[in-house]
């Protein structure tokens, strides 16, 4: 029998990385070590004593291992507070040894779940309720016990304890440590229960819980004065960095704002087939795109893309849903640029993008924008924080042809390529396309002509015979006029103005094709 005058550990571990090194530690200070079955298992097979926790408790595990740490013997050892006379009594009465270290970390429930096929009754069952309370109590009782929940803490906390204590700065550094993991935790399994299974409302959470882990520490934030961190709950989502300097917290809000315009998830079937005919490069500038292009190759798409707005472009981000090759690096390599982003690289074109020291290069799943463009939207206000998703049960949008002229076939394209561009635009937006490629981009205008008016100026020429995309409805019909005194043939925009006559009359007046939406796109 253990030894109830030793001050004792537990050991209950899913992933045992590490852990030998620790429990050896442990078992030649003379503490007594307590461990659940696969653990107890794992550390004797390394020649480390160990206890079956049922020798301090009592009781087997019950209810097919339900229930094995879930007993007085345990929390009361874990939660007493050794300065305090009354539970010292309590616990030499109930010959309660004290546990100093809880080594602890969950059954890998976000693993399950991530799992191709796994069933609800299977992701139930790696629901840990033990291990959580055993996190929750350890984390409370700092002062005098340490919780460990991460091989990546074992090296600190072997410093500190053959150092002769552990103190109690670290021992709260693991506390908080703790309680980040189990209501990260708790949010991953709320989220799940929340989203999966045809029984659940389609709906908004009730509770938004964000313990999303440290992925990194920023040199700063938007400007140097200001402390900045990027916290990621799938770490390997983030696109896979070849070369560069570290990215900064502008260049990530620049990076997730270039491959959402890479998403051709939101058109209909009628064009967003074109994602196997065509590649499309987008770039963008302070969150804004500056360029945007769909062609038969990478390389045409991406020079076209930097030809739309070069002076824009300068210190810009620029993305493509295809391979890049040698042409495509050539092109690049003539820009100043903060990142280049696609799905490959060849080789060749690696080794040109490489010549330039700080150019940050980074490689996605080709899958990463559309996942961008479904997940729910969330940014603080007023201390709180606002979130949005696109709602499974809105009416599919629907565009109707309000003119008397029809846009031609190239028309149609280049109003769909435009309104799919026009929804990553700051509102008031607007989008000018021609030939597959935006003439000019407007984005953060405070009324709709001028949006329209600099679109045209900047796309000069480019307007002649070009497509025209606005977010909102024209609320008078100067808008559309100034559209097509630039040069504009066709005009897609939401409906819904009380002047939407005026505007009709204004594009029949003009010969512009208008195509009214029953969507809109703010971008704010």
């Amino acid at each position: 029998m253990p030894d109830t005058h030793r001050p004792a550990a537990l050991f209950s571990l899913s992933d045992k990385t590490g852990s030998l090194e620790v429990a050896q530690a442990l078992h030649d200070a003379g503490t007594v070590i307590y461990a659940t079955g696969g653990t107890k298992k794992h550390l004797e097979d390394h020649g480390i004593p160990a206890y079956d926790v049922e020798q301090m408790t009592g009781f087997p595990p019950l209810f097919d291992g339900r229930v094995k740490t879930l007993h007085p013997k345990v929390f009361g050892a874990i939660l007493y507070d050794r300065d305090n006379a009354e539970h010292r009594v309590q616990a030499e009465k109930y010959a309660i040894a004290p546990i100093t270290v809880v080594c602890v970390n969950l059954y890998p429930f976000e693993a399950t779940v991530a799992r191709e096929g796994t069933t609800l009754p299977e992701a139930i069952e790696q629901i840990d309720i033990g291990g959580v309370s055993l996190l929750r109590a350890a984390a409370k009782n700092f002062a005098h016990v340490c919780v460990l929940t991460h091989p990546s803490q074992y090296g600190g906390f072997l410093q500190a304890f053959r150092s002769g204590a552990v103190p109690q700065q670290l021992r709260r550094k693991f506390a908080v440590a703790a309680f980040e993991r189990t209501a990260e935790y708790d949010a991953a399994i709320s989220h799940y229960l929340g989203s999966e299974g045809e029984y659940l409302p389609s709906d908004l959470p009730g509770a938004l819980a964000l313990t999303l882990p440290l992925s990194q520490r920023l040199r700063y934030g938007t400007n140097p004065q200001n402390r900045a961190a990027f916290y990621l709950d799938r770490a390997e989502r983030l696109p896979e960095q070849l070369h560069g300097k570290a990215l900064s917290y502008n260049n990530l809000l620049d990076l997730d704002g270039t491959l959402r315009l890479l998403s051709r998830s939101a058109l209909g079937a009628e064009f967003g087939s074109e994602r196997e005919r065509f590649a499309r490069a987008a770039v963008v500038k302070h969150t804004v795109p500056c360029g945007v292009a769909q062609r038969s190759s990478v390389a045409k798409a991406i020079a076209d893309a930097l030809e739309a707005d070069p002076v824009s472009a300068y210190g810009g981000i620029v993305a493509t849903d295809g391979r890049v090759d040698r042409a495509a690096a050539e092109s690049l390599s003539k820009f100043f640029l903060e990142i280049v982003a696609a799905p490959a690289f060849d080789d060749d074109a690696l080794a040109i993008l490489k010549k330039k020291k700080n150019l940050r290069v980074m490689r996605f799943a080709p899958s990463l924008p559309d996942e961008l463009a479904h997940e729910l939207r969330v940014r603080s206000a007023l201390g709180g924080v606002l979130a949005e998703d696109d709602n499974p049960e809105a009416p599919p949008e629907e565009w109707k042809v309000v003119s008397k002229r029809h846009p031609t076939a190239q028309e149609w394209h280049d109003l769909a390529f435009a309104w799919d561009v026009v929804r990553h635009v700051k509102s008031n937006g607007i989008v000018i396309v021609k030939g597959g490629t935006t003439r000019g981009i407007c984005a953060g205008q405070t009324n709709r002509v001028s949006a329209v008016k600099i679109a045209a100026f900047r796309a000069g020429d480019g307007a002649k015979g070009a497509a025209c995309a606005s977010d909102g409805f024209f609320p008078f019909s100067d808008g559309l006029e100034a559209a097509a005194e630039g040069g504009c043939t066709a005009v897609i925009a939401p409906g819904g103005s009380v002047r939407d006559d005026d505007v009709i009359a204004a594009a029949d007046r003009l010969g512009i094709a208008l195509v009214f939406s029953s969507y809109r796109y703010f971008l704010h």
